[in-house]
């Protein structure tokens, strides 16, 4: 699939949005890209996701033992992504705002792809590596549907995008006028 094609996804399910919005990672932007509203449609999913997995399997990442999601967007496309890849699928979540293998134990040395739904500067993967690299794991790359950073954001994995689509991204002190003029929205899921 090529970004056109992602976007086209994005945007048959009313997920690419215009307006002033928050990020998860804090940055103001002009336009949020609500994957929830393409997780809605399974047929969607799939397609992403198994794109995604053949762009992983083509990177050569070798075996792949698990392939863990942060919660709580990269939940269903790791799932989704796993399914395409063979391998079985588990989340790290928050704990004490530290992302923790709280449900699910993986051994020593155990070949993991991380996978995140969109990619802005990097963070819940940086933070997914830090704890599954603490309990002994080997992680192999991370994987994301969309890269909003157009390969800019260093996640210290090699990250595999299906799709690099670089929307502006401001500081809050930092605005346009024109997104200083319009009142700020917060979509995203961190804080849950």
């Amino acid at each position: 699939m090529t970004t056109e094609d992602v976007l086209k996804v994005f945007e048959s399910a009313g997920a690419v949005m215009h307006g002033h919005f928050i990020l998860t990672s804090g940055l103001r932007s002009p336009v949020f890209l609500q994957k929830a509203r393409v997780f809605m449609h399974p047929d969607k999913t799939e397609t992403l996701c198994k794109a995604l997995a053949g762009k992983i399997t083509a990177a050569g990442v070798g075996e792949i033992e698990y392939v863990v999601g942060p919660a709580v967007g990269g939940i269903i496309p790791a799932y989704e992504t796993s399914r395409h890849l063979g391998a079985p699928a588990i989340w790290v979540e928050r704990q004490d705002g530290v992302f923790k293998l709280r449900r699910f134990e993986i051994p020593e040395g155990a070949r993991v792809v991380i996978i995140e739904d969109i990619v802005t500067t990097g963070l819940s993967i940086r933070e997914t590596v830090e704890s599954l690299k603490a309990l002994g794991a080997n992680v192999l790359a991370a994987g994301c549907l969309i890269d909003r950073s157009a390969g800019k954001a260093e996640v210290g994995v090699p990250l595999i995008a299906l799709a690099e689509y670089e929307v502006p991204a401001y500081p809050a002190d930092k605005l346009p006028p024109e997104l200083e003029a319009i009142p700020a929205v917060k979509p995203g899921s961190r804080g849950l």
